[in-house]
């Protein structure tokens, strides 16, 4: 009978993973940019990404997403593995964990290269991009600014519960994606004012991909911000 099924929960330790690309020597005005993959990519995929992205002169640590799966393969191929942050089972765990492993490798990696928070941005990539903005809620003196990248806004973000973001926040969409169409996306900057004070969206030609020309929008924005 189903009357008699109960459901419970426990938390178990996870090893959690990410990487790190740093210069020789890292200079008192460096940033450090955590960055976050896409749904089904890798950490090692983001990593050169995000580094084209805002320049080599910086410190950016590529997070991992905690659930893995094998990716579709043709026949003798060999099983390749993706990972990604959140589905709409069980949401509320994830978005909790999301927080705890940002917040651990921004603590971390900013202690390590002596970057303080108002050094420290958040980046991310499709899936991510809603969850962080849910983090720059949620830990407003935690980074200087978030970028997000082809990705959308939490679905309760113009009702929920959410304190002001201090965070600055730059939003690249893209006119042909399919995920993110421009229908949906080019309400994203008077939604995101909602919660931010400094918005900043861009819409860029091309489909769901990293938008690896936006790098002259990521340093017009960051000399913007950061005076």
């Amino acid at each position: 009978m189903l009357d008699d099924i109960r459901h419970c929960s426990f938390s178990a330790r996870l090893d959690c993973h990410y990487l790190v690309q740093a210069p020789e020597a890292v200079e008192a005005d460096a940033l450090l940019f955590v960055t976050l993959h896409g749904f089904g990519q890798t950490p090692e995929m983001m990593l050169p990404l995000t580094e084209k992205l805002v320049g080599r002169r910086h410190v950016v640590a590529s997070l991992e997403g905690p659930s893995s799966f094998f990716l579709p393969s043709q026949p003798g191929e060999k099983l390749g593995a993706g990972c990604c942050w959140v589905t709409n089972r069980h949401s509320s765990s994830a978005i909790r964990l999301h927080h705890d492993m940002v917040r651990h490798v921004l603590c971390e990696a900013g202690r390590e290269y002596g970057i303080p928070p108002e050094r420290r941005f958040l980046v991310g990539f499709s899936q991510p991009v809603g969850l962080n903005y849910r983090f720059a809620a949620a830990s407003p003196d935690a980074v200087r600014g978030v970028i997000g990248l082809c990705g959308g806004i939490p679905g309760d973000w113009e009702t929920g519960a959410y304190s002001p973001v201090k965070a600055a926040v730059l939003h690249i969409a893209r006119r042909e994606d399919e995920y993110y169409p421009p229908e949906k996306t080019e309400l994203y900057a008077e939604k995101l004012r909602l919660r931010c004070e400094d918005v900043e969206f861009h819409m860029m030609d091309g489909g769901h991909r990293f938008p690896s020309k936006g790098n002259v929008i990521v340093e017009g924005w960051l000399g913007r911000i950061l005076g």
